[in-house]
């Protein structure tokens, strides 16, 4: 029963992310969600109970991805090695959680109404986290004194536009969906950017 209950869930889930990232929260009908997922849609209400839980519970699960990529981040860490880690986590969260990065983009562009107080606490928090150890790098000489600020912006935009801009990357390369080749192009080709950007002057 409950190998049943978590195969309907991921596929209610599943469907929502698509239909949140296609229509936003607004305009999304729980009747489109219970039909992309082949299910009843009863069933979106007995697993959800709402449609705001719902669509909580898409932006948790790109959240938990987002805080975790940034494990490889403290002080005394490689900086070639943790940038390189980071930048290969987003990717991956781009290519394996497109549309739930959809729906966090546009959460946040609308001011992140839906996030809990505690969720935006520990998005900030994981924030200050890497911006107070990359610029430890830069005390210590490790990089180029470079704004940590918008390096992690820089890192923020390059990687998740692989998920949030599908459609201008599918027009430029003419791919219906990028291939594994394709995100590992994209992760040397910021690593490679970001690295050179922080070799120290000589």
């Amino acid at each position: 029963m409950s190998t049943i209950r978590e195969r309907n869930k991921e596929l209610i889930l599943r469907a929502a992310s698509e239909e949140f990232a296609d229509k936003g929260f607004a305009a999304t009908k729980t009747s489109d969600i219970a039909a992309k997922a082949g299910l009843p849609k009863p069933n979106v209400y007995y697993y959800f109970k709402s449609k705001e839980n719902l669509y909580r519970e898409v932006l948790e699960s790109i959240i938990e991805p987002i805080l975790a990529a940034s494990t490889p981040f403290n002080p005394d860490g490689d900086p070639k090695e943790v940038l390189s880690g980071y930048i290969r986590s987003k990717i991956c969260i781009s290519r394996d959680l497109p549309f739930a990065s959809k729906v966090f983009a546009s959460e946040i562009m609308h001011g992140a109404p839906h996030l809990s107080a505690e969720q935006v606490e520990q998005l900030n928090a994981q924030a200050k986290h890497n911006i107070d150890c990359i610029q430890s790098w830069v005390d210590r000489g490790l990089i180029a004194a470079i704004n940590p600020n918008h390096l992690m912006f820089s890192i923020w935009a390059a990687t998740q536009t692989y998920a949030d801009f599908d459609w201008q990357i599918s027009a430029v390369t003419g791919k219906t969906k990028l291939d594994e080749a394709d995100y590992e192009a994209a992760a040397q080709t910021i690593i490679r950017l970001v690295l050179k950007g922080c070799e120290r002057d000589l």
